[in-house]
């Protein structure tokens, strides 16, 4: 890290392979993204995010939104980010919806697979998204980095970077090239936090 840097210490939560995670911590060793990732919560065990964490030697929990009603989930998962100082929380593929607690506005942020508001709210995650761009015949498609509210794909924007969606393309083909946009943007995101 350059000398004097401040690092922007977070917390991430995830629900599988942990591609984000892994793309921000190489972020950081490569690029001197100034990040200090403190912790990571996957909404289930076994996955290969929780890997990537665990051999970078950070911190993880597993908590299960199926154990909790909505505000003792909420609890669960935003008191450890407390604990361990982070000043902002990052999805990275976290598929679950929880409660925002009014310390945490604008402190969580995620990063959505459409150029929002288009292809987003409940259900569009995923293929879905890139399936609903193509049916729609769209020709631009790319990524939103945004807070989070307590509506699903809704809060304030941060940054989006945009791709072209070709004549050939499948969810998949499409799914590839913008998350290659979300490799770059969320870093990008982090560093105007700072």
């Amino acid at each position: 890290m350059s000398g004097g840097t401040t690092q922007l210490p977070i917390a991430v939560f995830l629900s599988g392979g942990g591609r984000t995670l892994e793309n921000l911590l190489r972020h950081r060793d490569e690029h001197e993204l100034p990040i200090d990732v403190r912790l990571v919560i996957s909404s289930r065990a076994g996955v290969r995010g929780i890997e990537i964490a665990q051999n970078d030697g950070i911190e993880t929990l597993v908590v299960r939104k199926r154990d909790h009603d909505d505000a003792s989930y909420s609890d669960a998962m935003f008191e450890p980010v407390r604990r361990c100082g982070a000043k902002y929380v990052v999805m990275a593929g976290f598929l679950k919806h929880v409660l925002i607690p009014d310390d945490f506005e604008n402190r969580v942020i995620n990063i959505h697979p459409s150029l929002l508001p288009a292809f987003g709210g409940q259900g569009m995650y995923g293929h879905n998204v890139h399936a609903a761009a193509i049916e729609r015949g769209v020709t631009i498609s790319g990524c939103t980095v945004h807070f989070v509210d307590n509506q699903y794909d809704h809060g304030p924007i941060i940054l989006q970077r945009a791709c072209e969606v070709r004549a050939e393309d499948t969810p998949d083909s499409l799914a590839a090239r913008v998350f290659e946009q979300e490799c770059e943007a969320l870093p990008a995101a982090l560093r105007t936090l700072l």
